[in-house]
């Protein structure tokens, strides 16, 4: 089994894997790239996401199969240390990483949003990322992409002052307080 995985040919031996297997454990057991988090196994948190074929998807429920001749990115491809992507660097401008555990799902569903949505609005923005933040920094993941889209779109992409003060999460948020 070939896999196409952040622009490489990836072999997997034969009886290695089932077909059927999440992309996820192939990922991380298999090829051994830690990067993608495995959060829930049913697809809600999104610490798994990854993009196939240009799409986020959630890797914990994503059968192998489902990414043979499809190319996969992943959060090792995002970025480098010496080049971060738009969105690494407005991350760390907003301080959203608190545990940090959902945060390479939460890039990589950013990522997809901007890479269909130049300039998404906050109902845009709350409606494509349906990834938990256990830790609640819904407010800064959203400025947090607001200004990586200008950055991209060839603004500055200054970020503003981190808020000190939480806000509310997005309505579609699960586990939101009511």
């Amino acid at each position: 089994m070939d896999l196409s995985i952040n622009g490489q040919q990836r072999a997997i031996p034969d009886g290695a894997v089932e077909p059927d297997m999440p992309l996820l454990w192939v990922l991380r057991d298999v090829l051994d790239m830690t990067g993608t988090k495995f959060g829930c196994g049913v697809a809600a948190c999104g610490a798994c996401t990854v993009h196939i074929d240009g799409q986020a998807a959630r890797s914990c429920v994503t059968p192998v199969s489902a990414a043979i001749g499809k190319p996969v990115r992943t959060i090792e491809a995002l970025g480098s240390a010496d080049q971060p992507h738009a969105l690494q660097k407005a991350w760390i401008a907003h301080q959203v990483p608190q545990c940090g555990y959902c945060q390479s799902g939460m890039l990589m569903a950013a990522a997809s949003l901007l890479a269909k949505n130049a300039n998404p609005s906050d109902e845009d923005i709350d409606n494509a990322i349906t990834n938990i933040c256990r830790c609640g920094t819904y407010p800064r993941i959203r400025e947090a992409i607001k200004t990586a889209a200008r950055e991209m779109r060839g603004g500055t992409g200054k970020a503003a002052k981190a808020p000190n003060t939480p806000a509310a999460a997005p309505a579609n948020a699960p586990g939101k307080a009511l």
